[in-house]
Parts: structure tokens; sequence; C-alpha cells
């Protein structure tokens, strides 16, 4: 199974998957392949030979372990993901996890950062030094265009359009697509590009955000440099990274945008994932309601 697993990693960087999604998706596989010497204990695993029984016995086994149905639904939608894979490749004939059902789970919404937050969190990049103006350029583009990490760590400096305020990002499934960018990101955006050359003078770098050593930032280098922002911010725990992309969202349909529009711009290849953010608009309305309205529950 060690092969057919590598394969697939292969496959799923080859879609331009997050480096934590493929992390995530390559232990979940490993995990089972260990499970899996309960059947198999010579370890010669033959995929052919893998029942559904031995799926729903490994689920099983991580719920004895705690595990929430959160964690079990997102195995098992690796599984299903694999196995799809390894049917469409001629590796298996059958897929035991064809009619294998996803254990439900309530999703959690996510965290958020107000707008008062944001212009504190865009605040604090050092902009005497080189490196905070840089930050201070990727903080803007996540927050104004609501990129995910790996997008701002593929970006292309040829791929942004100052004069018209766009940006065009390769995102999941090497999908492309294009998205305006406010006036202070251009600024901020501009302001790094000057400075640029101090990280890589020779300009031979396509990528438009770079270390120190003047090659391109990588997912993780990326997430690190924003996460020792995010703790000054966040009031709370359950911040990341990602939480500037819910922010963009968020804010955007506050503001009255129209939610096919924030789905577009967010890549989103279904509604009902971009629709998440009319409840935390709603939770946001309720807020207000509760605070300010006379006949509230809160109103005494």
């Amino acid at each position: 199974m060690k092969t057919e697993i590598e394969q697939y990693m292969r496959f799923m960087e080859s879609t331009n998957a997050s480096e934590h999604t493929i992390d995530a998706y390559q232990r979940d596989l490993r995990q089972f392949s260990q499970f899996l010497v309960k059947y198999f204990p010579d370890g010669m695993i033959e995929l052919n030979e893998i029942k559904r029984l031995y799926i729903r016995d490994f689920l099983r086994w991580l719920q004895e372990q705690g595990r929430v149905n959160r964690t079990l639904a997102r195995k098992a939608t690796t599984l299903k993901q694999f196995f799809h894979f390894c049917l469409r490749k001629g590796i298996i004939s059958d897929d035991p996890t064809e009619h294998l059902k996803i254990p439900r789970y309530e999703k959690k919404l996510p965290r958020y950062f107000t707008e008062e937050e944001m212009l504190t969190l865009l605040s604090i990049p050092d902009l005497s030094s080189k490196f905070g103006i840089r930050n201070r350029a990727i903080l803007e583009i996540m927050y104004s265009s609501g990129l995910r990490i790996s997008e701002v760590a593929g970006l292309l400096t040829r791929n942004l359009d100052f004069e018209n305020r766009i940006v065009k990002v390769m995102g999941k499934g090497r999908k492309e697509r294009i998205i305006p960018f406010g006036k202070q990101c251009r600024q901020a955006l501009k302001n790094y590009l000057k400075i640029r050359p101090q990280f890589a003078p020779d300009m031979k770098v396509r990528n438009f955000f770079v270390s120190k050593s003047g090659i391109p930032l990588t997912g993780s280098e990326i997430r690190h440099i924003i996460n020792d922002y995010l703790h000054l911010v966040a009031q709370t725990s359950g911040y990341s990274p990602h939480s500037l992309r819910h922010t963009f969202a968020t804010h955007l349909l506050e503001h009255g945008a129209d939610l096919r529009g924030v789905q577009e711009m967010l890549g989103h290849e279904n509604l009902s994932t971009t629709e998440i953010y009319t409840h935390l608009s709603l939770e946001e309305v309720k807020k207000v309601y509760k605070q300010a309205h006379v006949r509230s529950d809160d109103k005494k």
C-alpha cells in the first residue's frame, strides 16, 4: 500500500493542494495502513483485498480512541478519495468505500476578526524594516483578496495588475481566478516591490514573495510569519492564518456583497461552502440587535 499512497500523494501535489492538506491526507492513509496489520499480519496488503468492513472497523477503532466525528469524517473522506483514485487508475476493480457513509458533525463557525481588530493587525508590521514591509504586503493581500496560504506562496509577480487592481491566482484543482484588491493593498504591494531587490537582487525569481535568501517563501514560512502577528491581536484561541480569509468573506457580506460574488472570489466550487459566512453575519446582526433593541431579551 506504500507505493499506492506515494502515487496518490504525487497526484495531490499536482492538483495544487495545500501542504497542510497533503500532510493530513498522508497521515490518515499511513494510520489506516498501520491499522490493516490486524488483517494482514505479514504486512503484504493488497488493495483489492480490502473490504468495507475493514474501513468501518478502522473508524470504530478511532471512535473508541476518543476521536470526534469531525476527525472521523475527515479520515473517511481521505479514504474515499484515495480509493476513488485507485479505481480510476485501475489499481483496484471495486471501491470498498462506495457505500461508506461519512459521519455527520456540527460545523463550527470559523473565527474572524472585527474591522477594528484587522486595522490593528495590519498596523503591527514594522515598516522601517524590509521584513515588515514584506509582511505588511502579505497581510494586506490576504485580507484584501481572501487568498489561501498556498495561493500567496504561489503568487507570481506578473500576475499582479497594479493599474486595474486585480490579481490572478491558481487555486485548488489548478483553477485560475481573478480577484480585485483595494487601494491600500496596492500601496502595500508597491512598497514591497520597491524593496524586493533587497531580497532577490537578480530579479529572476518569478514568485512575488521571497525569503531573505532570495528564494520563494513556502506556505509553511508564510504561515509562521502570520502566526507571529495573530497572537498579538486574537482575544481567544482558535485563530489561524485562514482566519484572514474568513474575515475577508465576512466583512464583504456584512457590507452587502452578493453571496455568489463572494463564492467566485473565494474560489468555492459549491455555494453551500460559502453560505457558512451568512451564518457569521447573522450572528453579528443578532449581537447588535440584543445590544441595541429595547425589546430584545437582554433589555430589562
